[in-house]
Parts: C-alpha cells; sequence; structure tokens
C-alpha cells in the first residue's frame, strides 16, 4: 500500500507542496484507524528511548544510584540543550562518578534558538551535555558501570548493555531480535529498523504492560510513563512538540518525537479508550517541522484526546514571509480507514 497525503502546504490558496505518510492508531491488538501502509519499516529513532530507558531501571542502576523521576525522564528525551536539561544531565553522570568526557553521543547547538543563539553570542562551545542525546547516554553509562560492563565503549551494539536494549525492542514490538535491523543512530547508538505498526505496539505495551510481562518490567514501565506525565519539559522543552503535546493533554498522553519524521505517543487508558492507545506516524520525506506537528495535533484532535482549540499554532500551522506575514498554512488532510 503506498503513501498517503497528509498535510499541503497551502499559499494564496494554491498547494504549494505536500507531505505524504504513513500512520497507525492501535488499541491493544485492533487497529483503529490507519493510512498510507503500517507496516512500512522504517528507523525508530529517538522515539525508542522510552524503552531504551528500561534495562537503566530493571537492572537496579536507577535505584543503586538513587536518580531522581526528573532524571528518568532525561533519560527517555530528545532535549533542546536548555540550561535545566544541561544540568541534569551532568548530575546523572556525577552521580556515577563520570563526567562529560564519558559521553559518547557527539556536541551540537541547543535545539532551543534562543539558547543557541546566546552560546554563539557570547564564544560558548556546546558540549556533549547539549546534545540531545545526552539523557539517555548517561543513563546507559550509569547502567554500564553498575553491571560492570565497558563504560568506553557502552554505545556499541557488542555491549551487554546494548544487547538487553534489543531484547527490549524485541519484547515490545513483539519481533524476533533477529528480524530487527539495526545501524547507527545519530547520537552514535544502534537504532532499530521495524514496521511501524510494531513501534505501535510497544507502545501499547509500555503504557499497558501484558500479564506475561515480568513484575520488575511491568514497574519500570510505569515509573517510564509517570516520569515521562510528571516532567514534559524535560522530553522536548520549549517550543518543542513533545512538550507541547503532553502539556495541552493534560498528563493523557506519552509523546515522543524520532528523526525523520517519526512520532510515537501513547494515550492512556481513559473513559472513552479503557485500554488506551497507541499511535505511530511516519513522514515519508522525514520532514519535522511542518507536516509532523500539523499531523499529529489533528490525531490528537479526530481521536478526542485534544479539543479542536487546544493548539491554534498548530491547526493549521502559519507560514511566514520573512517579515514575518502570515502568507500561507500547513493543514493535516488525513484521511484515516477505519
Amino acid at each position: 500500500m503506498a503513501s498517503k497525503v497528509l498535510a499541503k502546504v497551502v499559499r494564496g490558496g494554491v498547494v504549494e507542496s505536500v507531505h505524504r505518510g504513513h500512520l497507525v492508531v492501535i488499541n491493544g491488538d485492533k487497529t483503529v484507524a490507519s493510512a498510507g501502509n503500517p507496516n512500512t519499516v522504517t528507523f525508530f529513532r529517538s522515539a525508542a528511548k522510552p524503552l531504551q530507558a528500561i534495562p537503566f531501571i530493571t537492572s537496579g542502576a536507577a535505584d543503586a544510584f538513587g536518580f531522581s523521576d526528573e532524571e528518568i525522564a532525561l533519560a527517555c528525551a530528545s532535549h533542546s540543550g536548555e540550561s535545566r536539561h544541561v544540568r541534569i544531565a551532568q548530575l546523572m553522570l556525577e552521580r556515577v562518578g563520570l563526567s562529560e568526557i564519558h559521553l559518547r553521543c557527539g556536541a551540537h547547538l541547543p535545539f532551543y534558538d534562543k539558547e543557541a543563539e546566546r552560546m554563539q553570542r557570547e564564544g560558548e562551545f556546546p558540549t556533549q551535555l547539549h546534545n540531545n542525546c545526552s539523557g539517555k547516554h548517561a543513563a546507559m553509562l550509569a547502567t554500564a558501570k553498575y553491571i560492570g560492563s565497558e563504560i568506553a565503549e557502552y554505545e556499541i551494539s557488542e555491549n551487554p548493555i546494548q544487547k538487553e536494549i534489543l531484547k527490549v525492542i524485541s519484547r515490545f514490538t513483539q519481533i524476533p531480535e533477529s528480524k530487527i535491523g539495526t545501524a547507527t543512530d545519530g547520537c552514535a547508538a544502534p537504532n532499530f529498523a521495524l514496521p511501524l505498526a510494531s513501534m505501535a505496539k510497544s507502545f501499547m505495551n509500555l503504557i499497558s504492560p501484558p500479564d506475561d510481562l515480568d513484575q520488575r518490567t511491568k514497574e519500570a514501565c510505569g515509573r517510564i510513563v509517570s516520569a515521562m506525565r510528571a516532567f514534559p519539559e524535560l522530553i522536548g522543552g520549549s517550543e518543542r512538540l513533545d512538550t507541547i503535546m503532553m502539556q495541552a493533554a493534560e498528563g493523557q498522553i506519552i509523546s515522543k518525537v524520532g528523526a525523520e519524521g517519526v512520532w510515537l505517543c501513547g494515550v492512556l487508558p481513559n473513559e472513552t479508550y479503557p485500554d488506551g492507545l497507541a499511535i505511530a506516524l511516519k513522514i515519508e520525506d522525514g520532514d519535522d517541522r511542518r507536516a509532523r506537528p500539523v499531523v499529529a495535533a489533528a490525531l490528537l484532535e479526530h481521536l478526542g484526546i485534544l479539543p479542536e482549540d487546544a493548539l491554534p499554532e498548530l491547526s493549521p500551522m502559519p507560514v511566514k514571509n520573512r517579515r514575518g506575514d502570515v502568507v500561507g498554512k500547513v493543514v493535516s488532510v488525513i484521511d484515516l480507514a477505519a
């Protein structure tokens, strides 16, 4: 099945561009709605972070070193590199007697434009703590130190931590390890190629752990979901989609973006959806800034998770010229097949 047009860019009443993609909404094992091909294989990217954090808890590392819920949230985050994010990532490393030099994720300017501009203006260079994945990497390092594996190569696929993470991905997506494609992510850690529907299944299992899951893993799921809901400002940051979505939904969802137009969402059980929902979205051209936020907002409105006026900046998203005039809009055109 081919991809579907999910969003259009309109200027002066003329469709200037379109963004195609795939999405699926599930409730347990039932597909509630879809568009395009839910079996499209793509990379999980940073949307996998809540699952990658599970061994951090189940190994005993998080409790042994006294990590807080804020630090657990940052382990799941694609943060903006704001001062609070950097400070927490540094504290995570200090808890285990390590520092920024032990990270293997690389450095980049903060995603938050105001902070990046301030740093450039004042001649500050970004460190690896500013990397949006520094919380995940700090958690991996903590786990490595706790279980006694090699901390100098904690990010390579042969490290026991990465092997344990692959087991978690397999268990939660219900795809055998041998069938999961792997490659190197932007932060140098392994990442996973899977059908979009399997990614949705993993978030369904995260928010509503199945009965056959062991108690320790169930408790880890609960702590991760609770931390993400309690600290949405850490999962993304100022002007970032995950934070905007989770704050607007007032604790009803966990939201996690991934690079190249990926978005995963878990809707917590409620009166309308007693078992909860899981959503997986892939924008085919990898667009992160136009199509993904508009389609994600439209999906949550369509499902009744958000009222129509909850995110006016995304419904539709204005297109502005260099002077700041609104000259067009990005609109969702999702046509869901039940």
